[in-house]
């Protein structure tokens, strides 16, 4: 399973590849991005699985790289997890909008990211 982490905050990047590697009975591959530009050419070259998606962001916000897949789905089945601090019922409805299924608020416990990752990778 091929994960793409989103975010501009180095420290919630790492934080997350050390949940990823603390997961032994699963076998993930982690790639980060540090912007939403990156992030969304990453999500076309690397075609993960599964994308753990910031909304603020510079360059271009988590939002943004939804309306674009919404717009031009990609061929494959990706999953989005927003994991954001944007916690407001306009945003998670904005999300729903997009598509998004899994909404996250940070500061997030890192068993639910842990479950969240299980549940998705069980369903694929």
């Amino acid at each position: 399973m091929k994960i793409l982490i989103v975010d501009d905050e180095p420290l919630i990047r790492e934080l997350i590849l050390q949940v990823i590697d603390e997961i032994e009975d699963m076998e993930i591959q982690a790639i980060e991005a540090s912007d939403g530009v990156e992030g969304l050419e990453l999500i076309k070259k690397e075609k993960p699985d599964i994308v753990l998606l910031d909304i603020m962001m510079p360059k271009m916000s988590g939002f943004e790289i939804c309306r674009i897949l919404h717009k031009e789905p990609p061929s494959w089945n990706m999953k989005i997890v927003m994991l954001t601090a944007k916690g407001q019922e306009i945003d998670k409805q904005t999300a729903k909008e997009l598509g998004v299924k899994w909404y996250v608020t940070k500061p997030f416990k890192i068993d639910d990211i842990i479950k969240i990752l299980r549940e998705l990778a069980e369903g694929e």
